[in-house]
């Protein structure tokens, strides 16, 4: 098999751990007898120094053209300054809307050789692992009318029912192949688009008798999301509350440079670490790249449907981990760090 892949390693340790990305497709494609095109191009900030903008037309081409996307990440003090237009995160909503990416799909497993990583005690951790169906391409980071003048700033909260129903249905139906439980997660004590969202997932949810429906408030679910982790399983949000949410299993899991994401569309597919740029220690060598790893996983199993892959490059994290290796930010008391490239190549050894 021949797979096409556009790599846009972007900003800050983005190219860091892009590279570790390619030293596992290296990995798998000599393991497995596959085949990837590899063609790397520029995005966000870097793409903003060299060509004026953060997505160009040849690098929304290159997008097109392939099989999936590997992002690294984007952003920077560098361009903080710039209009909120031509910022490099301008580029990546620019670039999920032109790819229709409608579905953000967020794991957050706790590993039992990292229970002592996060803040949260050991008992409330230990068996954690849901998913976060964040809908990715509407809601208030999109809608129109939105503007600020000297006086006032305004955005639109707006859902209609075809996007609703999509990334529902897409969480319905992987509730249906994990413990068949669902929580939708809104606002529709205080916003009418909140009730809508609720009044469509229930209509929905119709078409699957065998999954069991649970809504539940925004700010309620971030307590419980830190109170007891456990009780999720499949959660499904929209845009903005998914941004929130999927960011605190960051300190349940203890980083989030543990996190992976998928971005799915009808066509195309978009995988990303959930972690940002981090300015503060690029070039270092010391940035968590199982984040980018556990992407790559994700990418063998929803483009390629290569779930042996998948699941071996997990254990290789898994394994690793159980062996006692950590970057600085999954670091316990007492534990020496390993670097970029020092993880990367345990996890390598570990997937041969």
């Amino acid at each position: 098999m021949k797979y096409k892949i556009t790599l846009l390693p972007g900003d800050g340790i983005g190219t860091e751990i892009m590279e570790a990305a390619v030293s596992v497709l290296k990995a798998v494609e000599q393991k497995y007898q596959l085949q990837f095109q590899l063609k790397q191009e520029l995005f966000g900030g870097a793409s903003i120094d060299k060509f004026g903008e953060p997505l160009t037309k040849k690098t929304l081409q290159a997008c097109f053209s392939s099989d999936a996307v590997l992002l690294g990440a984007v952003g920077g003090y560098s361009w903080e300054s710039l209009e909120h237009h031509n910022k490099p995160e301008a580029g990546l909503l620019a670039l999920r809307k032109s790819l229709g990416l409608f579905a953000n799909i967020r794991p957050a497993k706790v590993y039992t050789g990292l229970l002592n990583g996060s803040s949260l005690k050991n008992e409330m951790l230990e068996g954690t692992d849901f998913v976060v169906f964040r809908e990715l391409t509407g809601g208030i980071y999109f809608a129109e009318p939105r503007g600020m003048d000297d006086q006032s700033g305004w955005n639109t909260m707006r859902y209609s029912k075809p996007e609703v129903i999509r990334i529902a249905k897409l969480a319905f139906e992987a509730a249906q192949k994990r413990k068949k439980e669902i929580v939708s997660v809104d606002k529709a004590n205080v916003l009418e688009c909140s009730q809508f969202w609720r009044q469509t997932v229930a209509e929905l949810s119709h078409q699957y008798p065998d999954v069991k429906l649970q809504n539940m408030y925004v700010d309620n679910t971030a307590m419980q999301m830190v109170r007891n982790p456990r009780q999720f399983d499949v959660i499904l949000t929209s845009n903005l509350f998914g941004d929130i949410l999927s960011d605190i299993a960051g300190a349940i899991s203890g980083s989030l440079g543990m996190l992976p994401s998928a971005s799915l569309g009808e066509r195309y597919a978009l995988y990303e670490p959930v972690h940002g740029s981090a300015p503060d220690i690029a070039g270092q060598n010391k940035a968590n790249p199982i984040a980018m790893i556990a992407s790559v996983a994700m990418m063998f199993e929803f483009s390629f449907q290569q779930m042996e892959i998948a699941r071996n490059i997990e254990n290789a994290i898994k394994k690793t981990l159980e062996q006692g290796y950590r970057t600085a930010d999954i670091l316990g008391e007492g534990e020496k760090p390993v670097s970029t490239t020092e993880m990367t190549e345990k996890i390598l050894q570990n997937l041969n």
